[in-house]
């Protein structure tokens, strides 16, 4: 599975369990640990667990096998580890302070289209 095929399939399942907030980082060039960064946000603990659940389920639907996950007990945050694609799925206050976003500064960062 391509790259782009992945972070659509993660997107859609976060679509799916209505995450907040959806972006994608490319950050081909930048770190040598992976290609994209979908980063997404939750209402609470069960909801940022459910999402993160519901992407794994997705992309092992399509014999994607995730190289690991972290943080799926706490619920605070989760990370799935899917190669060349790296998921966070974060509650809102979670995802300020650690602003992924702003630390990729200059990476090609795009905003999925909510459908709310």
């Amino acid at each position: 599975m391509q790259n782009e095929q992945l972070v659509q399939l993660a997107i859609a399942a976060l679509e799916d369990m209505k995450a907040q907030d959806i972006t994608t980082i490319d950050v081909r060039g930048k770190t040598s640990v992976t290609d994209f960064m979908v980063i997404a946000s939750g209402t609470s603990g069960r909801h940022v667990k459910s999402m993160a659940e519901s992407v794994i389920e997705k992309v092992k639907g399509e014999g994607v096998r995730p190289l690991g996950s972290e943080g799926l007990d706490g619920g605070e945050w989760a990370l799935l580890d899917l190669g060349d694609v790296v998921v966070h799925v974060m509650q809102t206050a979670t995802r300020q302070f650690y602003d992924l976003e702003r630390l990729w500064q200059g990476a090609e960062q795009s905003r999925a289209q909510s459908s709310e």
